[in-house]
């Protein structure tokens, strides 16, 4: 854990959909809409354990937005050393540059 890391902290402040010894995934306090949040603090997870974390995501925002109603954004905005992404509806805009 770093010295002062939201995610690392994960304190449960939105839905909590999922979490185990990996992950965990819930609503974004910014965006609300479903992050999932590697347990490392590091960007950029091994390849295996990157598709485990978007498996987790995807079977959450399907079952949240919909199949196929959703695509994936892992570009960290406000965190950037500390790898999550977000589960985005078509209606989100990058001109608001949260997450």
């Amino acid at each position: 854990m770093s010295e002062r890391c939201d995610l690392c902290e994960g304190a449960v402040i939105t839905t909590r959909y999922f979490e185990d010894e990996v992950c965990w995934i819930a609503d974004c306090e910014i965006c609300l809409v479903p992050m999932v949040v590697w347990r490392v603090h590091d960007p950029s997870p091994p390849v295996a354990t990157k598709d485990q974390l978007v498996a987790a995501l995807t079977k959450v925002a399907n079952e949240e937005l919909g199949e196929g109603t959703w695509s994936l954004d892992d570009h960290m905005r406000n965190i950037p050393d500390h790898y999550h992404a977000h589960a985005r509806p078509p209606s989100f805009s990058r001109r608001s540059g949260v997450g």
